[in-house]
């Protein structure tokens, strides 16, 4: 049935499977894989040089970003998180100094509060940790549908480094791509860190 599908429907149909497969992870097992994912993040050479950070705020399934904000936060970087402003359908980024400035926002996602002495833009950003549905070796993301990552990064001239967070259930193969389509740099799993090269095959570390 994948093989007939194209466009809109083949990422509409990627996504609910990649999700779901990512749903389906045991409780216990989903605590060993995060926990993976934070030791290889803080490997980076990337993440330990970058002094300010833009992290997502971990929400259902998603990789848990909690601990490694909270890392973040005692190694004196500097970390801001997006908020989703609806009436102009995109994100607004805001620096936050605890997880106590998070609370449930869009949908129930965590989001830092509106403060605008507190907004800030992609300036100076060393990394982007970055949520997805699904991504691939060449640093393909397939998000959640509703472009609000494209949005925010299509504006900028000079692109920080783009890091993935994901757990092995979540890599494919392929991820369709168009070519205005803004790839990822790295993608940090709970077995392996994949430099991504635009080639059919990024290097892996384990």
């Amino acid at each position: 049935m994948k093989d007939t599908l194209q466009g809109p429907d083949l990422k509409s149909s990627l996504r609910k499977e990649t999700l779901a497969k990512r749903d389906s992870i045991p409780t216990p097992v989903r605590k060993v894989k995060d926990s993976a994912v934070f030791e290889k993040l803080l490997t980076l050479d990337k993440f330990r040089e970058s002094q300010v950070v833009l992290f997502y705020a971990s929400f259902r399934s998603e990789v848990n970003t909690t601990d490694l904000i909270r890392r973040a936060l005692d190694m004196g970087k500097r970390v801001l998180l997006p908020r989703v402003d609806e009436e102009e359908t995109a994100l607004k980024i805001y620096e936050i100094k605890s997880m106590d400035d998070v609370s449930p926002g869009y949908m129930g996602i965590p989001e830092p509060g509106a403060l605008e002495e507190n907004a800030r833009g992609l300036e100076g950003v060393g990394l982007v940790i970055m949520p997805g549905a699904a991504f691939d070796p060449r640093g393909y993301r397939l998000g959640y549908g509703r472009g609000y990552y494209d949005r925010l990064l299509s504006e900028e001239v000079l692109l920080p480094t783009l890091a993935a967070l994901a757990y092995e259930e979540q890599v494919l193969e392929s991820v369709p791509s168009e070519a205005h389509d803004i790839r990822v740099d790295i993608i940090v799993t709970d077995r392996k860190i994949i430099y991504c090269s635009g080639s059919d095959n990024g290097q892996e570390e384990n």
